[in-house]
């Protein structure tokens, strides 16, 4: 016996079950669209789990098995397996691990507001245990964890490294995605000691059927999701700035970028819009950008990628005046209806949704602001898509929802009476609209 407990094998196997023996119990804080999706899963696994949200209109709700949100995952798993939603900060001292799943906004000069970070991080100080291993999954600039998180854990007497251990392991979710879940998607995950990240790797492989890749420093693991989300901006910048340059050349965007994409390499398609939304595009570009900052380097080709897509709203109203002009009809006093509130087809979160900046420009322009949107009807002016399309002589698609793509036809605007449309999403068929008569715009079409 003594043979084999001293073989290395043995030992490895011993140090992974008991790693995952000893963390048995899960704190989720932040019940949003990623932490939620984990606690469900956690629990799908076998851990005890305890989620924590500040929110108690959101907690009572989860209490009473409701799931809050679309999402294909929940639906499928919310009721199969349970856990315990709180308000109460007592109840998550019992937790080996700690996730942190608040969310990272801006304020309104594009500033970062790692308020609930803080006050996560604070939370969890006064109620965690030695031992225990802390997460941070919401999306931060590098040195966060240096700077802001550490120290919090170091002012309430704790050594890390010694007795907590803390970790990045940036979300990664995409709301209303079929495919790709917390299941599923890989992670990247860094902390400061080896013995953190061991942990840290351990928990996620046991929850995500993918791959888990190591990150030699949590500066690392900070530094890929702002990657990722600058990224995206920056492609998106690029056609935005392309559509608006065919539309001047009469060239239909769409197309070129469909013919673009035809080449198997060194190409990768994305499309123009109305403007950006959501809690990761918008946003996170502004974190690096004001952390170099603070560095001394000035990202001045992502400023000017961030600022052409925060004109997108405005230009989509422009485009909306093309459309009235060409038909004779003002902009003042025209009731334009706002097709979608959401900041992404099929889901109902609004946060950072382009659509309102939308309905802040036609406001300038004195016209009249109809609503509507089938995923959140209560933000709605309007309570169905007969009712808008009846009030308004124009629309103007500003999410891509499948509702609207399947309804909306020139046969039924002609039956309503409206006189020109503009396709914030390029969603629609072009070539119909422009047979019809109905004045259609898209961006870059």
């Amino acid at each position: 016996m003594k043979e084999v407990l001293g073989c290395p094998l043995f030992y490895f196997f011993e140090k992974v079950f008991m790693a995952h023996y000893d963390l048995k119990t899960v704190a989720v804080i932040g019940l949003g669209y990623v932490g939620l999706p984990l606690a469900v899963r956690a629990s799908e696994k076998k851990y005890v789990v305890v989620g924590f949200d500040v929110d108690e209109n959101k907690v009572k709700a989860l209490k009473a098995g409701k799931r809050i949100w679309k999402d294909a995952y929940l639906a499928e798993n919310f009721s199969k397996y349970p856990f315990k939603a709180t308000t109460e900060e007592k109840d998550i001292a019992s937790a080996d691990i700690h996730i942190i799943c608040v969310p990272t906004p801006v304020d309104t000069a594009h500033h970062p507001d790692l308020g609930p970070v803080i006050g996560a991080c604070e939370i969890v100080a006064t109620q965690t245990k030695k031992g225990a291993l802390v997460i941070l999954e919401s999306t931060v600039n590098p040195y966060v964890s240096e700077e802001i998180v550490r120290p919090i854990f170091e002012k309430h007497g704790f050594t890390v490294g010694k007795d907590i251990f803390i970790a990045h392991c940036p979300e990664r979710i995409n709301p209303g995605d079929p495919k790709w879940n917390v299941t599923n998607i890989p992670r990247v995950v860094g902390s400061f000691d080896k013995q953190g990240l061991e942990m840290s790797l351990q928990f996620y492989r046991s929850i995500v059927d993918a791959d888990i890749r190591p990150m030699k420093t949590i500066r690392e693991a900070e530094a890929v999701k702002i990657l990722e989300n600058s990224f995206r901006n920056i492609n998106i910048a690029f056609v935005n700035e392309i559509a608006r340059s065919f539309d001047k050349l009469d060239i239909d965007v769409k197309d070129v970028i469909d013919g673009a994409a035809t080449k198997p390499f060194a190409f990768m398609a994305h499309y123009p819009s109305c403007g950006i939304g959501g809690h990761c595009i918008p946003v996170d570009p502004h974190y690096l950008v004001e952390r170099a900052k603070a560095s001394g380097f000035d990202h001045e080709f992502l400023k000017l990628a961030i600022k052409t897509n925060d004109e997108m709203p405005e230009y989509t109203v422009e485009r909306l005046q093309d459309a009235l002009n060409e038909n004779r009809m003002p902009m003042k006093g025209t009731t334009v209806g706002v097709l979608g509130l959401s900041y992404k087809a099929n889901v109902e979160d609004m946060r950072e949704s382009p659509s309102f900046e939308i309905i802040k420009h036609l406001k300038k322009h004195y016209s009249k602001v109809e609503t509507f949107d089938p995923y959140v009807k209560a933000e709605s002016s309007m309570k169905s898509l007969e009712a808008i399309l009846k009030k308004s002589q124009a629309i103007i698609i500003a999410t891509n929802h499948q509702e609207f793509i399947d309804t909306i036809t020139p046969a039924l605007l002609k039956k309503y009476g409206i006189k020109a449309i503009v396709d914030g999403k390029n969603c629609l068929d072009r070539t119909a609209f422009k047979k019809s008569g109905i004045v259609y715009k898209g961006i870059g079409r």
